[in-house]
């Protein structure tokens, strides 16, 4: 018998979650839940935060070294890495102003929101004490907190995740810097510990539907009210709302003014790789079709592909990074949290840079959400809010992911005068998905 795909475990977990709080807060089991099955709801969520700083630390590690010379940097690499961040950040930022526009995780009632707060009040009054102490520093207080004094200590904190960050591209540059057999026993090390913290996340995500059950049994008994899953709807399309944005609006419109491509030629070229993305969820998967679509369907220059799409599937991820600025803010406003300016300008920079460490694999992008909470002050036990969404979501965001790529190698082929009219092709049947 052919075993059950995992995101339907996990919605299958989620609805037995739901319905077992509902029982157990009708019989006057809630504090059973609370003592025996939320317990493991927060195993989860821990197991989640333990791999966090380790699949940033190799993924970056990996992708950054994978360079192999420095001097790519300075023209070609250099505008890759760019536009790749201004993708990201305009991603980040479309997915915020929706998330605050439409506000679904607004509406709340006020006994529910009441109750949250004051489960989580010692959370938030450390927060709040630390963002005063914040206001009270100089203007360059952020500038400085980028470099940690003691990287030991910023791997111990999920909060110092940008410091973390920091050190991953500094160390990942003077890797690059020197010779090569002296890297490379370094390097191999990192290759194999990203392999291995891959896995982990594979052993971890195994137990995502019993984490959901758990979490949710926990939150239903907590606060039984229906309009929380109403909200988690209206959160849904509005972050479908926001990856249509990127995927029909922003790419083509970019790669149609600088490159002169229509729309139908740049969606006919690259729809193959983005139904491959779709049914994978993976934009390493989905590589070397994105790189020959680009190649022989767009006129991208080899050259260029084999440099800008790996990178991109390591470090562009633009509907994860969209994801998980509406994911925070949605979070946020169905505890009852009014996040400042101040909390919403840190989401989007740790929004863009987590999506430079996660992994272009099915599952990371949850893992990215645990550091853009925390880092945001906000409670990492919402995350079972939209797990039940997560994989239809993630479907979706690959779609961004490998739209953005295709995007921003045509975007470097043409500003390196390597772009060129489309080769023609006879047959396409190898670009059908693996059965």
């Amino acid at each position: 018998m052919r075993k059950l795909a995992l995101h339907w475990q996990i919605l299958i977990g989620m609805a037995a979650g739901v319905l077992f709080g509902v029982v157990a807060s009708q019989i006057g089991g809630a504090d059973f839940v609370k003592d025996w099955i939320k317990p493991f709801g927060t195993i989860f969520i821990n197991s989640l935060k333990l791999i966090a700083v380790p699949l940033i630390f190799a993924s970056l590690v990996k992708g950054i070294s994978d360079l192999k010379d420095i001097s790519k940097l300075s023209k070609m690499g250099g505008r890759t890495i760019l536009i790749y961040l201004g993708t990201t950040l305009t991603a980040v930022l479309v997915g915020l102003l929706l998330v605050n526009i439409i506000g679904p995780g607004k509406g709340l009632e006020e006994s529910t929101r009441d109750k949250l707060m004051a489960d989580f009040a010692g959370d938030a009054g450390e927060k709040i004490k630390a963002a005063t102490a914040q206001t009270e520093a100089g203007p360059l207080q952020a500038l400085i907190d980028l470099v940690p004094s003691n990287l030991f200590h910023s791997l111990t904190d999920n909060g110092s995740m940008l410091q973390v960050i920091f050190f991953a591209i500094f160390f990942a540059i003077g890797l690059i810097l020197i010779d090569p057999k002296k890297a490379k026993p370094v390097k191999d090390f990192f290759d194999g510990a990203n392999e291995v913290i891959l896995k982990l996340i594979d052993l971890i995500m195994l137990a995502a539907p019993y984490g959901v059950f758990a979490l949710l049994a926990a939150l239903v008994v907590e606060s039984p009210s229906a309009d929380l899953f109403f909200a988690l709807i209206k959160y849904s399309l509005c972050v479908l709302l926001g990856l249509s944005i990127l995927i029909f609006g922003i790419y083509p419109l970019l790669v149609k003014s600088y490159t002169g491509f229509s729309y139908s030629r740049f969606f006919q070229g690259i729809s193959p790789a983005q139904l491959l993305a779709f049914s994978t969820s993976s934009s390493a998967a989905t590589l070397p079709v994105t790189m020959e679509r680009v190649e022989e369907h767009l006129g991208v220059d080899e050259e260029v592909t084999s440099f800008v799409l790996p990178i991109g599937a390591t470090i562009n991820m633009d509907g994860t990074s969209l994801y998980q600025a509406m994911a925070a803010v949605f979070i946020a406003q169905a505890f009852g949290m009014d996040l400042t300016l101040g909390q919403q300008v840190g989401i989007v920079s740790t929004a863009t840079l987590a999506s430079i460490g996660a992994a272009a694999v099915p599952g990371a992008g949850m893992v990215m959400l645990v550091i853009v909470l925390g880092q945001a002050g906000i409670p990492e036990a919402g995350l079972a809010l939209i797990f039940a969404v997560d994989r239809p979501l993630d479907m979706c965001r690959t779609v961004a992911n490998v739209t953005g790529d295709a995007t921003v190698a045509m975007l470097v082929g043409k500003s390196v005068d390597k772009l060129h009219e489309p080769r023609e092709r006879k047959l396409d049947d190898y670009y059908k998905p693996e059965e």
